[in-house]
C-alpha cells in the first residue's frame, strides 16, 4: 500500500464517522490531553485550530488558556506556517484553515508539547496528514525546540508497514479515542 492510497482510506473512514462518535471521540482525546499536559508542567502547547476531520481541540484550547498556559497555533506562510498566540477572531484561509486574525509571531523557543492532528501513522509512528508537507517543513526547522510531539486522531488509522518517508515528522505518542 502507498501513502497515498493509505490517506484515501484513512479520510474515507474518518469523514464516516457520526455526528455523536466525533464529539465523544473528541472529548475522550482533549480529556487525555489535559491530563498528559498537567502531568507534564506545560507552559507553552502548540496546537491547531481543526478541520471537521480533525479532533476538535477548541475546549481544550480555552480551558488551557484559562489556566494561563501558553498555547500557540500555525499561522500559514507560503508553503509552511510559523506560530502564533491563539486569539480570536479566527479567520478561514486556504485550504479551509482558520487561524488567528491578529497574532503576533510568538518568539520563545521552547515547545513543552506540540500536539499534532494526522490523517494516519505507520508503524514508525511518523505522520500522515492531507499531503501539502506544511508540518514536515516547520518541524524539519523546528524540531529541536520542541520537547515532546503528540499525535492526535479521532479512530485510529495505521498501517502496520512502513509508508512515510523519513521527513515526514514522527511523534513521541499518539491519543485517539479508539
Amino acid at each position: 500500500m502507498t501513502k497515498q492510497t493509505f490517506r484515501k482510506t484513512a479520510l474515507q473512514r474518518l469523514k464516516s464517522l457520526s455526528g455523536q462518535k466525533r464529539y465523544l471521540s473528541d472529548k475522550k482525546v482533549n480529556s487525555a490531553l489535559y491530563r498528559l499536559i498537567k502531568a507534564s508542567d506545560a507552559e507553552t502547547v502548540m496546537l491547531y485550530v481543526p478541520l471537521d476531520l480533525e479532533v476538535d481541540v477548541l475546549p481544550l484550547i480555552r480551558k488551557l488558556r484559562r489556566e494561563g498556559i501558553m498555547v500557540l497555533v500555525p499561522f500559514m506562510e507560503g508553503e509552511s506556517f510559523r506560530l502564533v498566540k491563539y486569539r480570536q477572531p479566527l479567520r478561514t484561509k486556504k485550504y479551509g484553515v482558520k487561524e488567528p486574525k491578529f497574532s503576533k509571531q510568538y518568539r520563545k523557543r521552547v515547545i513543552d508539547i506540540a500536539i499534532v492532528p494526522i490523517v494516519g501513522t505507520d508503524s514508525s509512528l511518523r505522520r500522515i496528514g492531507f499531503g501539502k508537507g506544511m508540518y514536515d517543513r516547520f518541524f524539519a526547522q523546528y524540531k529541536k525546540e520542541i520537547r515532546h510531539v503528540v499525535f492526535t486522531q479521532r479512530v485510529l488509522c495505521q498501517s502496520r508497514a512502513v509508508i512515510t518517508d523519513d521527513y515526514d515528522v514522527g511523534a513521541d505518542s499518539i491519543i485517539t479515542a479508539g
